[in-house]
């Protein structure tokens, strides 16, 4: 499913007051929560806790009037998730005991947080785009759809796991590549 599918679904759901967003976001996007969560400091109940504040503060930001869906859904999602663990990181005792007042609370603060996430994914769409096809692909299925080393060994048909970790290396370096290029070019 696309992002464009999924965020008009989920606006839609979220609408209807169904469950069935929940399902399709937490399928999309729980697995880059839970690796964000755990590397830094986390574990699984909080990847659960923070990510089902994010959704409840993302269903407050899709029932505001003034609400307009700008970008894709995750990226929301993402920035909210980061904003809520660093505060959290940062006060061991910091609880959201109402998602919806927080969001009241730091709007603002998490406004800037999704607008730095979409930002951030922007930039790296454009330097996806100059990468190759294969590591682009390589690169979606790993850090988009969650795959495991195994999985890719066996979709790209590499002969070890080492040489499918070796492939991800290359790929992640002709993007940081690309990134310094821009950098030093501007």
């Amino acid at each position: 499913m696309d992002r464009k599918t999924t965020n008009s679904l989920a606006v839609d759901d979220f609408k209807k007051d169904s469950n069935i967003a929940f399902g399709i976001l937490y399928q999309q996007y729980f697995g880059y929560t839970k690796k964000f969560i755990f590397k830094n400091k986390g574990n699984l109940e909080d990847a659960e806790d923070v990510f089902q504040d994010a959704l409840l503060i993302l269903y407050e930001k899709l029932n505001a009037d003034e609400f307009k869906v700008q970008t894709c859904l995750g990226n929301y999602i993402i920035g909210i998730v980061k904003n809520l663990w660093l505060k959290k990181l940062n006060n061991r005792n910091f609880y959201v005991a109402s998602p919806e007042s927080y969001f009241m609370e730091n709007q603002q603060e998490i406004s800037t947080a999704i607008e730095n996430e979409k930002y951030y994914w922007e930039k790296l769409m454009g330097y996806m785009k100059s990468i190759s096809s294969h590591c682009q692909n390589l690169i979606h299925d790993i850090f988009v759809e969650n795959k495991s080393i195994e999985e890719i060994q066996d979709k790209y048909q590499y002969s070890s796991k080492h040489n499918a970790q070796n492939q991800k290396y290359k790929c992640v370096e002709q993007i940081k590549r690309i990134k310094n290029k821009s950098i030093f070019s501007t």
